[in-house]
């Protein structure tokens, strides 16, 4: 008899409404796999490029080669899932039933589903005793990203750092955690984030509304543009000597930016792709048990409102993450 689950169907690239919520075959764990009951996802900035294929030019043909060239080749998106276990197969060591465990599936690979099944090897571990599935499913593309940055960046104690986005999914993380690693920094943000900024810590918040934060006479040894709205020629006044411009944009004109800036200057330009190691997890996991970082969260859907998820994940002015709860 064919056992069935709920899942997001996504078939072809368009507007939140290409997602449909339809009844597909439950999968069966493989011998070192683990079959997870999804509790929790979310919808991150990558979900949308996912289904969209909003791109820039330059990276059209290589973003569709690798997720489909005319729809997605992996049709149930979702990358990041917490949830518990629910079976696994004969060779796995790692978990057992009941375990409750986060991580990602990695992109579009099936998060927005009830169960879905991993190698117990794959970027899950178990989850921080004090989190509910919702926080930490957060956890492997904000927090993960932000981490990913600022060691690019070298982060120190004592230094300055300016976080631009300081209210989104990535920034709210980098926030909490340059006031980790004993620096200093300042957020920049709208206005109806400025006390939520200012209570994870930041030492100064910038509201980008009133204020051209390139103006502010101060300068930094680190610049995180968090949501890729700023540029490195318009920050490279702000930073020090030997400072760090890091950005999560991507592209030709930045990859030029900080070729010419190796030539000429002492001030750096970075960037990259995070990518998720399961130490990175367990960090977090004891940062979480510690008490020295949490989630912001701003709405909660089930699944059956991921076209209302998506949609509002794409106006841009989300705080913190957005999370489906399945």
């Amino acid at each position: 008899m064919l056992v069935t689950m709920k899942a997001v169907i996504c078939t072809k690239y368009g507007p939140p409404e290409v997602l449909k919520l339809k009844d597909v075959e439950k999968p069966v764990p493989k011998a070192n796999e683990v079959l997870i009951k999804v509790h929790a996802t979310t919808v991150t900035a990558g979900d949308i490029i996912d289904r969209s294929m909003a791109v820039p030019a330059w990276s059209w043909l290589p973003t569709r080669i690798a997720l489909g060239l005319t729809g997605p080749r992996r049709k149930i998106p979702g990358a990041d899932l917490a949830g518990e276990i629910d079976s696994v197969g004969k060779d796995v060591r790692l978990f057992k039933e009941g375990d409750r465990v986060f991580g990602s599936a990695g992109w579009g690979s099936g998060a927005y589903a009830e169960y879905k099944c991993l190698p117990e090897d794959r970027i899950i571990v178990k989850m921080p005793n004090n989190m509910p599935f919702g926080e930490a499913t957060a956890i492997p593309f904000g927090a993960v990203t932000a981490l990913f940055f600022l060691r690019k960046g070298n982060i120190q104690s004592g230094q300055k750092v300016l976080v631009y986005g300081a209210s989104g999914g990535v920034g709210t993380y980098a926030v909490q955690l340059v006031k980790y690693f004993g620096a200093e920094v300042t957020g920049v943000c709208s206005t109806a984030n400025l006390e939520m900024v200012k209570s994870l810590g930041a030492d100064k918040v910038i509201d980008y509304t009133k204020e051209d934060f390139t103006k502010s006479g101060e300068s930094y040894d680190i610049i995180f543009d968090a949501v890729d709205k700023t540029t490195f020629t318009r920050c490279k006044k702000l930073l020090k000597q030997r400072g760090v411009y890091l950005t999560v944009g991507m592209g030709p004109i930045i990859l030029l930016q900080m070729l010419w800036a190796k030539m000429t200057s002492s001030k750096k330009v970075k960037f990259g792709i995070a990518n998720q190691k399961i130490e990175d997890l367990v960090f977090f996991k004891d940062l979480v048990e510690a008490g020295k970082i949490k989630t912001i969260i701003d709405r909660t859907y089930p699944l059956e409102q991921i076209v209302e998820a998506h949609r509002y994940v794409e106006k841009g002015h989300k705080k913190g993450h957005v999370v489906i709860t399945v």
